[in-house]
């Protein structure tokens, strides 16, 4: 018995950094709007998100040849985007583990400084699996 209160204590305080979430197309839709997206590039955001993240906050990929890694819905990367320490950095002045979190507002403001300097030629997702094809139907959203 006191080994289980022991594992459910030790698995409640790693929860407590599980605050990721997989959002259905039409939550994202909606949280996206929410964020304050414009609703003429919705198409391409959600495409982007669907072709980076699969929807899912709490995703970090491998590390790339040179070490740096992408984080969190929009797979932002750490190479020039967020902070790896404990303190605030880089362009976004974020942390990247507040990249992976359910509130994806610093995620979101991190996307949209990134889409002002490169637009959506930044993300290889977005490149491969959006641009110049069909972009999802949200119409029903």
């Amino acid at each position: 018995m006191h080994k289980l209160v022991i594992l459910l204590i030790a698995s409640a305080a790693l929860c407590l950094r599980c605050e990721a979430k997989v959002f259905t197309r039409c939550g994202l839709v909606q949280e996206l709007r929410r964020q304050g997206f414009p609703s003429n590039q919705l198409r391409n955001w959600v495409c982007l998100i669907e072709a980076e993240s699969s929807r899912n906050t709490a995703i970090i990929s491998e590390p790339n040849s040179k070490g740096w890694r992408d984080w969190g819905l929009f797979q932002i990367n750490d190479e020039f985007w967020c902070s790896t320490t404990n303190s605030p950095g880089k362009d976004c002045n974020v942390r990247c583990a507040d990249l992976i979190t359910d509130d994806i507002t610093k995620a979101s403001n991190c996307a949209k400084i990134i889409f002002r300097r490169h637009n959506f030629n930044a993300w290889y997702g977005w490149i491969n699996k959006c641009r110049g094809k069909s972009l999802p139907d949200i119409s029903r959203c």
